[in-house]
């Protein structure tokens, strides 16, 4: 870890989908001279814009972003790799004398940078295909026994994401091993989290208007096209609002059950995240935004550091 007089502790706003993360990060980045690193699974994936709620072109020409459109859609980018990529970003941020704000909804990104990350081999491809074939064959459910088996830590960890369980297993078979059991990695930065918090009565709704302005605002022209583009953009293509979006597009589902379907996702993800959020490491700072908390309060730290 870098000395605390010379790097400074990095703030992160994180929080379920849909509680204003990035409004919120642009206030404070254009009243502070902030850079934004993300910390968002989906977001470095270049063509899929309207289906991760991606910061809009002219808002990342207000404040400049780290970690957005880094992939095409069909390839793999694993939680070391945005480590490696995020704390490089982070380094560059604070040698150009501007001061880095983490911003995201993806916990597992975040605990990495906080608290760590296990030292594992690098993907092996040929049998992450495997494994994703098998999920398409039979869901993820056989993969999560086989985890949950070997290690409840890190079957919990993985949280039912499609993109950390064929991960996990393919470490497991590969080593004979969970990844819970490699050593682990030292954070190079501290860093001070707040987490916006409002109650979920208040965030349902806000869930229920993303889907719908999803759909009005293209998001099945944004699958068509990717899938004409990426046809073995599998991994992708597991993200909320897409999985869903293939199947309208297959025939499997009406436009109105596509909609259901991708809206009851999210629904599920924010209660996920909330409970990831709810065990968060590092004494963070829980801001209930419904009662108009999380601006002033941020600044308040950024102000005072």
């Amino acid at each position: 870890m870098f000395d605390d007089d010379h790097y400074p502790t990095v703030a992160v706003l994180a929080g379920a989908t849909a509680t204003g993360k990035t409004a919120l990060a642009l206030r404070l980045a254009e009243r502070f001279g902030l850079e934004v690193v993300s910390a968002d699974a989906s977001m470095v994936y270049r063509g899929m814009d309207i289906g991760t709620a991606k910061p809009s072109p002219e808002e990342r020409s207000r404040v400049r972003h780290h970690l957005i459109d880094l992939l095409e859609p069909d390839q793999g980018f694993s939680v070391a790799e945005y480590l490696r990529h995020a704390e490089a970003a982070i380094q560059g941020v604070i040698e150009r004398g501007n001061l880095p704000l983490v911003v995201g909804g993806t916990g597992y990104y975040i605990r990495a940078l906080s608290d760590g990350l296990y030292d594992l081999p690098e993907p092996d491809p040929l049998l992450q295909a495997e494994l994703w074939e098998a999920v398409e064959a039979q869901g993820i459910g056989p993969l999560l026994e086989e985890l949950e088996a070997a290690s409840p830590e890190d079957a919990a960890r993985v949280q039912k994401n499609p993109r950390r369980a064929v991960r996990a297993v393919e470490i497991l078979r590969r080593t004979g091993a969970p990844p819970a059991n490699a050593p682990r990695l030292e954070p190079r930065f501290r860093y001070k989290k707040f987490i916006l918090w409002p109650p979920f009565e208040w965030l349902e709704p806000r869930l229920s208007r993303r889907t719908q302005e999803m759909f009005e605002s293209g998001l099945v022209e944004e699958v068509r096209g990717l899938r004409v583009r990426f046809p073995g953009m599998t991994t992708a293509l597991q993200s909320i609002g897409y999985k869903e979006v293939v199947r309208f597009l297959e025939g499997e589902y009406s436009l109105e059950q596509a909609q259901l379907e991708v809206h009851q996702a999210t629904r599920a993800y924010a209660k996920r995240q909330y409970t990831w959020f709810r065990k968060e490491t590092g004494a963070p700072r829980l801001l209930r935004v419904d009662q108009g908390e999380g601006l002033e309060d941020i600044a308040g730290w950024l102000e005072a550091r």
